[in-house]
C-alpha cells in the first residue's frame, strides 16, 4: 500500500489528550502526534536527548505557551515551533488547544 489513513480519535490517548500516531500509521522514522486538550492542561517537562528526535509543534487551534529550557514562548493558532532534541520542553494551554506534533531523528 502506498498510503495509510487514520482518524486520531480512533487512537487511544495517553497523558490526557495526546494521540501517538506513529504505530497506527506504521511510520518508522517519523513521529506524528495530535494533542487535543482543554484549557489549563499542562504537559510534563521532557526532552528527546536519548532518541535524538527534533520536534515541530504546530498549534492548529487555541492558545498555549511552550517553555523551552528557561524561555516561555507564547503560541497562537497557526504558529509553529521547532525544538532541539536536548532542550527540555513543556506545554501549558491557556484555552482548549489542538496541536499537531511531528518529530524525526
Amino acid at each position: 500500500m502506498t498510503h495509510e489513513r487514520v482518524e486520531y480519535h480512533d487512537v487511544d490517548p495517553v497523558g490526557g489528550g495526546l494521540h501517538f500516531l506513529r504505530d497506527a500509521l506504521d511510520c518508522a522514522n517519523l513521529g506524528v502526534s495530535v494533542l487535543d486538550v482543554e484549557a489549563g492542561w499542562s504537559g510534563k517537562p521532557h526532552d528527546h536527548e536519548d532518541d535524538g528526535q527534533e520536534e515541530v509543534y504546530v498549534l492548529v487551534e487555541g492558545a498555549a505557551t511552550v517553555t523551552v529550557e528557561d524561555e516561555t514562548v507564547s503560541m497562537a493558532a497557526g504558529d509553529a515551533l521547532r525544538v532541539d532534541p536536548a532542550s527540555t520542553r513543556q506545554i501549558d494551554t491557556e484555552e482548549a488547544s489542538l496541536f499537531v506534533i511531528a518529530g524525526a531523528p
